[in-house]
């Protein structure tokens, strides 16, 4: 019951009691902007759900060539062929920037440089539920990224993944 409690209390815990049983904790937190006039959509609940996600709000916030910026405001239908139905993807964040080529538009997901690339599995004849998991999270996020990129595409923007390695965090 203790273990628990403290999970709660921490963000994005993932408990891996065995094979069988996994909890996870997700704690969101509401963002406070310091401009609010760059930020495109209701800046009372801009919500991160890790601190990477905090580190680059507040780049967007004081970012000078940081035009405008939202976060999660952006919806992708994507199809998923492992239920076969369409769903519905929160892209991160949209930014417009000024930049020596003009202005520009991006769609930006955060994500650890571990889910970026497929899952090691110790024996693919008999993956764990844990590396079946990885598989199935590995699978869908293939399948957001590549609506994401043509939902970019079709409106000249780009979209960029970026992880640890892009914000500097070890």
């Amino acid at each position: 019951k203790r273990l628990l409690q403290a999970a709660k209390a921490l963000k994005e815990v993932t408990l891996y009691i065995n094979d069988d049983v996994k909890l996870s904790f997700d704690n969101e937190h509401i963002f406070e902007n310091k401009n609010l006039e760059k930020y495109f959509g209701d800046p009372q609940k801009v919500i991160y759900r890790s601190l990477w996600e905090r580190k680059f709000m507040i780049f967007c916030d004081t970012n000078p060539n940081i035009m405008k910026w939202s976060s999660e405001e952006v919806v992708i239908p994507y199809f998923s062929s492992i239920d076969n139905k369409y769903h519905r993807y929160f892209v991160d964040f949209w930014i417009k920037i000024k930049t020596k080529q003009g202005i520009e538009e991006y769609l930006i997901e955060i994500k650890p440089s571990q889910q970026c690339k497929p899952p090691k599995i110790k024996n693919p004849q008999k993956p764990s539920r844990k590396e079946l998991n990885e598989i199935k999270k590995w699978n869908i996020n293939k399948q957001k990224w590549k609506s994401a990129y043509y939902y970019a595409n079709e409106r000249n923007w780009k979209y960029k993944i970026l992880t640890e390695k892009q914000l500097n965090i070890s």
